[in-house]
C-alpha cells in the first residue's frame, strides 16, 4: 500500500489496515530509522489492564461476576513434586 507525507510531516495510515488492526484515534506509536529511508512503526501496547474498570463497570447487574474456586499454585507444584517421586 502507498501513503502520502503531508506538508506537515503527517503520514496517513491507510483505512484498511486501520481496520484489520483495530486502530483507534489518539493511539500511540513509535517509529523507528532503521536505515536511509527506512523506517518500522510499531504500535505502542496499552497499559495492562486498560479498560478494565469501564469493562466492569458495564455489568449487567450486581453480582454477575462470581468467585471460581481453584487450587493455589503451591498446592499445584506441591502435587508436581509428589509426582515426580513416584
Amino acid at each position: 500500500m502507498k501513503t502520502v507525507i503531508s506538508s506537515k510531516g503527517q503520514i496517513v495510515l491507510p483505512a484498511e489496515l486501520r481496520r484489520i488492526d483495530s486502530v483507534e484515534p489518539g493511539q500511540e506509536f513509535d517509529i523507528e530509522r532503521l536505515d536511509f529511508g527506512e523506517y518500522r512503526l510499531v504500535r505502542c501496547a496499552p497499559p495492562r489492564n486498560a479498560g478494565a474498570i469501564d469493562w466492569l463497570l458495564s455489568c449487567p447487574q450486581k453480582g454477575f461476576f462470581v468467585a471460581v474456586d481453584s487450587e493455589s499454585t503451591d498446592v499445584i507444584a506441591a502435587d508436581l513434586s509428589l509426582e515426580s517421586l513416584r
